[in-house]
Protein backbone atom coordinates (compact mmCIF):
# COMPACT_ATOMS: atom_id res chain seq x y z
CA UNK A 1 0.00 0.00 0.00
CA UNK A 2 1.32 3.43 -0.92
CA UNK A 3 0.40 6.22 1.48
CA UNK A 4 0.73 9.80 0.31
CA UNK A 5 0.65 12.22 3.23
CA UNK A 6 -1.45 15.34 2.77
CA UNK A 7 1.40 17.67 3.59
CA UNK A 8 5.06 17.79 4.51
CA UNK A 9 3.99 18.60 8.08
CA UNK A 10 2.16 15.27 8.32
CA UNK A 11 5.26 13.46 7.09
CA UNK A 12 7.47 15.39 9.47
CA UNK A 13 5.22 14.58 12.46
CA UNK A 14 5.18 10.92 11.46
CA UNK A 15 8.97 10.89 11.13
CA UNK A 16 9.43 12.48 14.54
CA UNK A 17 7.01 10.03 16.08
CA UNK A 18 8.51 6.90 14.57
CA UNK A 19 12.18 7.64 14.81
CA UNK A 20 14.59 10.25 16.10
CA UNK A 21 16.65 12.66 14.00
CA UNK A 22 15.03 11.65 10.74
CA UNK A 23 15.74 14.91 8.95
CA UNK A 24 18.55 14.85 6.43
CA UNK A 25 21.61 16.74 7.57
CA UNK A 26 21.97 20.10 5.85
CA UNK A 27 19.37 19.63 3.11
CA UNK A 28 16.21 20.42 5.04
CA UNK A 29 14.34 17.70 3.18
CA UNK A 30 12.79 14.71 4.85
CA UNK A 31 13.91 11.18 4.14
CA UNK A 32 11.16 8.89 3.00
CA UNK A 33 9.90 6.13 5.26
CA UNK A 34 8.93 2.81 3.70
CA UNK A 35 5.32 3.09 2.56
CA UNK A 36 5.52 6.84 1.91
CA UNK A 37 5.99 8.55 -1.45
CA UNK A 38 7.94 11.76 -1.89
CA UNK A 39 5.52 14.09 -3.65
CA UNK A 40 7.73 17.20 -3.70
CA UNK A 41 8.78 16.64 -7.32
CA UNK A 42 5.16 16.20 -8.40
CA UNK A 43 4.15 19.36 -6.54
CA UNK A 44 6.95 21.34 -8.18
CA UNK A 45 5.98 19.96 -11.61
CA UNK A 46 2.32 20.85 -10.99
CA UNK A 47 3.32 24.41 -9.99
CA UNK A 48 5.44 24.72 -13.15
CA UNK A 49 2.56 23.47 -15.34
CA UNK A 50 0.21 25.94 -13.64
CA UNK A 51 2.70 28.75 -14.21
CA UNK A 52 3.09 27.72 -17.84
CA UNK A 53 -0.68 27.62 -18.36
CA UNK A 54 -0.89 31.16 -16.99
CA UNK A 55 2.04 32.20 -19.20
CA UNK A 56 0.29 30.72 -22.25
CA UNK A 57 -2.85 32.62 -21.28
CA UNK A 58 -0.83 35.84 -21.11
CA UNK A 59 0.96 35.08 -24.39
CA UNK A 60 -2.24 34.57 -26.36
CA UNK A 61 -2.33 38.22 -27.47
CA UNK A 62 1.38 38.71 -27.93
CA UNK A 63 2.14 39.32 -31.61
CA UNK A 64 5.48 37.52 -31.30
CA UNK A 65 3.71 34.21 -30.62
CA UNK A 66 3.09 32.16 -33.80
CA UNK A 67 -0.51 31.64 -34.84
CA UNK A 68 -0.23 27.84 -34.73
CA UNK A 69 0.81 27.97 -31.05
CA UNK A 70 -2.26 30.08 -30.33
CA UNK A 71 -4.51 27.63 -32.21
CA UNK A 72 -3.06 24.63 -30.36
CA UNK A 73 -3.43 26.45 -27.03
CA UNK A 74 -7.09 27.15 -27.83
CA UNK A 75 -7.63 23.48 -28.74
CA UNK A 76 -6.03 22.30 -25.49
CA UNK A 77 -8.14 24.75 -23.48
CA UNK A 78 -11.28 23.65 -25.32
CA UNK A 79 -10.45 20.00 -24.62
CA UNK A 80 -9.88 20.79 -20.94
CA UNK A 81 -13.32 22.38 -20.47
CA UNK A 82 -15.19 20.16 -22.92
CA UNK A 83 -17.49 17.52 -21.48
CA UNK A 84 -16.50 15.23 -24.37
CA UNK A 85 -13.32 13.19 -23.81
CA UNK A 86 -11.43 10.80 -26.04
CA UNK A 87 -11.94 8.14 -23.37
CA UNK A 88 -15.02 8.72 -21.18
CA UNK A 89 -14.27 9.38 -17.50
CA UNK A 90 -16.57 6.61 -16.27
CA UNK A 91 -14.11 3.98 -17.57
CA UNK A 92 -12.22 3.19 -14.35
CA UNK A 93 -8.56 4.06 -14.97
CA UNK A 94 -8.31 5.04 -18.61
CA UNK A 95 -10.97 7.76 -18.32
CA UNK A 96 -8.81 9.99 -16.15
CA UNK A 97 -5.54 8.80 -17.65
CA UNK A 98 -6.26 10.56 -20.95
CA UNK A 99 -6.75 13.86 -19.10
CA UNK A 100 -3.57 13.30 -17.12
CA UNK A 101 -1.60 12.71 -20.31
CA UNK A 102 -3.18 14.87 -23.02
CA UNK A 103 -3.46 18.13 -21.12
CA UNK A 104 0.08 18.35 -19.70
CA UNK A 105 1.59 17.11 -22.97
CA UNK A 106 -0.45 19.69 -24.88
CA UNK A 107 0.74 22.44 -22.55
CA UNK A 108 4.35 21.30 -22.95
CA UNK A 109 3.95 21.25 -26.74
CA UNK A 110 2.53 24.79 -26.77
CA UNK A 111 5.38 25.93 -24.48
CA UNK A 112 7.89 24.56 -27.01
CA UNK A 113 6.14 26.41 -29.85
CA UNK A 114 6.38 29.81 -28.15
CA UNK A 115 9.73 31.60 -28.64
CA UNK A 116 11.88 31.21 -25.49
CA UNK A 117 12.36 34.95 -24.85
CA UNK A 118 8.61 35.58 -25.10
CA UNK A 119 7.84 32.64 -22.84
CA UNK A 120 10.44 33.75 -20.27
CA UNK A 121 8.87 37.21 -20.19
CA UNK A 122 5.38 35.82 -19.64
CA UNK A 123 6.60 33.25 -17.10
CA UNK A 124 7.93 36.08 -14.93
CA UNK A 125 4.56 37.82 -15.12
CA UNK A 126 2.74 34.54 -14.41
CA UNK A 127 4.94 33.81 -11.39
CA UNK A 128 4.13 37.25 -10.05
CA UNK A 129 0.43 36.64 -10.56
CA UNK A 130 0.60 33.31 -8.73
CA UNK A 131 2.31 34.91 -5.71
CA UNK A 132 -0.40 37.53 -5.25
CA UNK A 133 -2.50 37.05 -2.17
CA UNK A 134 -6.00 35.81 -2.69
CA UNK A 135 -8.86 38.06 -1.77
CA UNK A 136 -10.65 36.78 1.30
CA UNK A 137 -13.30 39.43 0.85
CA UNK A 138 -14.11 38.15 -2.63
CA UNK A 139 -14.24 34.59 -1.30
CA UNK A 140 -16.62 35.69 1.47
CA UNK A 141 -18.86 37.47 -1.05
CA UNK A 142 -18.98 34.41 -3.30
CA UNK A 143 -19.76 32.13 -0.36
CA UNK A 144 -22.52 34.51 0.75
CA UNK A 145 -24.03 34.48 -2.75
CA UNK A 146 -23.99 30.66 -2.76
CA UNK A 147 -25.52 30.51 0.71
CA UNK A 148 -28.30 32.94 -0.23
CA UNK A 149 -28.92 31.00 -3.45
CA UNK A 150 -29.17 27.74 -1.49
CA UNK A 151 -31.66 29.26 0.95
CA UNK A 152 -33.79 30.72 -1.86
CA UNK A 153 -33.70 27.40 -3.73
CA UNK A 154 -34.73 25.57 -0.55
CA UNK A 155 -37.63 27.95 0.01
CA UNK A 156 -38.79 27.59 -3.59
CA UNK A 157 -38.63 23.80 -3.36
CA UNK A 158 -40.49 23.86 -0.06
CA UNK A 159 -43.17 26.10 -1.53
CA UNK A 160 -43.46 23.90 -4.63
CA UNK A 161 -44.09 20.80 -2.51
CA UNK A 162 -46.38 22.60 -0.11
CA UNK A 163 -44.04 22.36 2.86
CA UNK A 164 -43.89 26.12 3.47
CA UNK A 165 -46.78 28.21 4.82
Amino acid sequence: MILVPLSIEVLERACRKWCRNFKSAGTGSEKILPGFVDVSKQRRWAREITRDVTAIYLARRDPRVPWYAKVLAACIAAYAVSPIDLIPDFIPVLGFLDDLLILPLGVLLVVRMIPPEVLAEHRVTAAGMMERPTSRTAAAVILAIWAISAVVAGLLIARAFGLAR
